[in-house]
């Protein structure tokens, strides 16, 4: 892996600290997509408008295609009409949900974009979470197995109560294809942010991109700074959508066994080549737990980890050591 690890550990995850003085020709944008904020730093010697504005408008199509908000979306449409007959759907849509396939192997079913089946039930804005009833019929309709990827890019679904959502794995894919736009553009250097996932492209203009893992319990607080170059991250955490319910908090990475949070860990930071499986790897870490995390990990190459738990003990992939 092309990063090594500085810095004193608190308790973290993913927050992007730019530490490096800003010149002229470092430009920045910001804008709200896929129910996040989208971040991009870059170094051009032109104005980067028009490369924003490509950003922007890549952003807005990937949501229109995979949000289950969207109600003509391509995602919305299947789970509204695959039980009943089979639904044709776009190339791009198709190669992701094999890719889910991929992972929910993969992982052993931890990860399960199914969740939704579930998942829908919980409103995190208001507090609201499923009774023990409602809860245990729906997880009955969880499982990847429900979904069938038939030829001609058509998709079925065994199950009416079964549903999906893309959220573990489609941030990565927008930050991906995020990359290849500014690398089209002649972009060497550039940091671009999507939620919890991230590419650092290139260096900063000859020192690494000093990325910090926040603290989960304190938005104001950093564990760790990594100084990295070309490379994705991605973190998963308790404290992104949650809401505190009789004392226990009620976050947004469920465990598609039971529909309910996992509880092991806090925060999960996965890097890797690309941020799609980084995004991908990040969720299915966080279900899994540290010890069948972490072996996951290990056995991937080119792919690193940084676990927190409850107790706020940090462990690492066998690639990594901790800081003195």
């Amino acid at each position: 892996m092309r990063f090594r690890l500085t810095a004193r550990l608190l308790v973290g995850s993913l927050l992007v600290a730019l530490c490096s003085p800003v010149f002229a020709q470092w430009q920045q944008h910001q804008w709200d997509v896929m129910g996040t904020r989208a971040s991009v730093t870059l170094w051009s010697t032109a104005p980067a408008a028009p490369v924003f504005r490509k950003l922007e408008k890549e952003m807005a199509r990937l949501n229109q295609l995979l949000s289950p908000w969207v109600e003509d979306s391509e995602l919305a449409r299947l789970n509204r009409k695959a039980a009943s007959e089979p639904q044709t759907i776009s190339d791009e849509f198709y190669q992701l949900l094999e890719r889910s396939a991929h992972y929910y192997q993969l992982t052993d079913g931890a990860f399960d974009i199914t969740f939704a089946s579930a998942g829908h039930l919980y409103d995190y804005r208001e507090g609201k979470a499923p009774d023990e009833q409602t809860l245990q019929r729906a997880t009955q309709h969880i499982g990847a197995s429900r979904i069938q990827l038939q030829d001609n890019h058509q998709v079925r679904f065994t199950d009416p109560g079964t549903r999906i959502d893309l959220g573990g794995i489609a941030k990565g894919y927008a930050i991906d294809r995020g990359i290849a736009l500014l690398k089209a553009a002649g972009i060497e250097h550039a940091w671009l942010s999507l939620g919890g996932d991230s590419y650092v492209l290139g260096d900063h203009r000859g020192r690494p991109w000093e990325v910090g893992i926040q603290h989960p319990r304190d938005r104001n607080d950093i564990a760790m700074r990594l100084p990295i170059a070309d490379i994705a991250m991605s973190t998963s955490g308790d404290y992104q959508r949650y809401f505190i319910q009789d004392g226990e908090r009620i976050h947004h990475i469920l465990t598609p066994q039971t529909g309910k949070s996992a509880g092991e860990l806090v925060s999960v930071t996965v890097l890797c080549n690309n941020s799609m499986d980084a995004d991908a790897l990040s969720t299915s870490v966080f279900v899994l737990g540290k010890e069948k995390g972490l072996a996951l990990i290990n056995r991937l190459p080119d792919t690193s980890a940084i676990l927190i738990d409850q107790q706020g003990r940090v462990s690492y992939s066998s690639d990594l050591t901790a800081p003195p």
